[in-house]
């Protein structure tokens, strides 16, 4: 059995940074903040899905709250005259509460990042092919297209997994797909990784994308 790294996990504080940064805590606010960030997080990215939002970056001082949100459509996510960060707003504060905020004078600061190549980013590749996966269209059309787009936008390769009853099979199985080179063991290359669960009418199946990104310049 091959032991298995998360690709991000192995370049987290090398090439990587965390998506939650804190410059305060002990076992009691470790354990409060941890899990308010992970509800805040995957709130967001369900709540704004329609902007795609791929990665929700949160940064903490004493009295202070940054949140950096990397859409895709950005856009739709500042709204009209900045009404949808007034609803992003809106819903940060009910996520922690707005007493806490008040009490503890907390200054919110909202972000919005573009994601200038989409197909360079695994949430959003995984994203997009378990929602067509869901719509019934054959998985491996969508894959394979998916594969042709991904290296287009310029990437050094890509490494797509499903698993799952794929089709209604009544056996479960995992197919895997390559185009190009994927150094997951290289702490120096940009590998991006995501993971998404698409509900189809026969079950869970589920879907991982690795991405080696070229340097930004």
């Amino acid at each position: 059995m091959g032991q298995k790294v998360h690709p991000k996990g192995l370049r987290l504080g090398i090439t990587q940074m965390w998506d939650s940064r804190w410059l305060f805590g002990n076992k009691k606010v470790y354990r409060e903040t941890l899990l308010e960030d992970i509800h805040l997080r995957e709130g967001l990215m369900k709540q704004f899905e329609f902007a795609h939002v791929c990665r929700v970056e949160i940064e903490r001082a004493i009295n202070k709250l940054v949140i950096t949100m990397h859409a895709v459509k950005p856009g739709m996510l500042i709204g009209r005259g900045g009404k949808g960060l007034e609803d992003v707003k809106a819903f940060v504060m009910n996520t922690i509460g707005g007493d806490k905020i008040a009490q503890d004078k907390v200054k919110m600061d909202l972000k919005i990042e573009p994601i200038k190549k989409p197909y360079l980013n695994a949430y959003y590749v995984a994203n997009e092919i378990g929602s067509k996966i869901v719509r019934g269209l054959p998985h491996r059309i969508v894959i394979h297209r998916t594969l042709d787009r991904v290296m287009e936008s310029g990437a050094k390769g890509v490494k797509i997994q499903i698993g799952g009853r794929i089709n209604g099979a009544k056996i479960s199985r995992r197919e895997k797909y390559y185009q190009g080179t994927v150094p997951v063991s290289t702490i120096r290359e940009d590998v991006d990784f995501a993971k998404f669960p698409a509900l189809t009418k026969s079950g869970y199946v589920g879907i991982k994308v690795w991405i080696s990104r070229p340097p930004e310049k």
